[in-house]
């Protein structure tokens, strides 16, 4: 057999794959899908800083680091994401007149409860739920999206108390 990444085994011709998992080598076939298993999870902890970015694009890059989309063990139905510490919150940018013009509504379930406020008002008042909800919406209406928006932790300033899991 060949030492490479494309290997063909003498008995058949299929191709196999090396991959090195801390000093074992596993020969994975490249005709069979592969889906990540729980316990092959190796989930990192990642910080993004919000100050001057734009909601929308950064909430993208937020929802595919929390989903796994970023490495090569994606698999749709499984959590293969990291957790994401987003810091400086209060200082993300909205493009046109969107922190005017863009209202989130609630409804509080009493009768005439529906409340709503722009993104100025919200962004004084709790700037971490911006981005939560931006996130929220880019994430996959199931039950997994529960099990990520978990994974999710908005500071408003720069400080956040997840020091030592970031620096593990």
């Amino acid at each position: 057999m060949k030492k490479n990444n494309d290997t063909v085994s003498k008995k058949s011709n299929k191709k196999v794959e090396v991959v090195t998992k801390s000093k074992e080598i596993v020969a994975r076939n490249m005709n069979t899908t592969f889906f990540l298993k729980t316990e092959e999870r190796n989930p990192q902890w990642r910080v993004f800083d919000a100050k001057g970015q734009i909601v929308g694009r950064l909430a993208t890059q937020i929802a595919e680091a929390l989903r796994g989309k970023d490495k090569p063990e994606y698999t749709p139905h499984n959590d293969a994401g990291d957790y994401v510490v987003v810091i400086n919150a209060e200082k993300v940018v909205f493009t046109g007149d969107k922190l005017t013009d863009k209202e989130y509504q609630w409804y509080t379930g009493w009768i005439g409860g529906l409340k709503t406020l722009t993104a100025e008002q919200l962004l004084k008042k709790d700037p971490a739920r911006i981005l939560e909800h931006a996130v929220k919406g880019m994430l996959p209406k199931t039950k997994l999206a529960d099990q990520l928006i978990k994974k999710l932790k908005v500071y408003a300033g720069p400080e956040h108390p997840h020091q030592a899991q970031v620096n593990a």
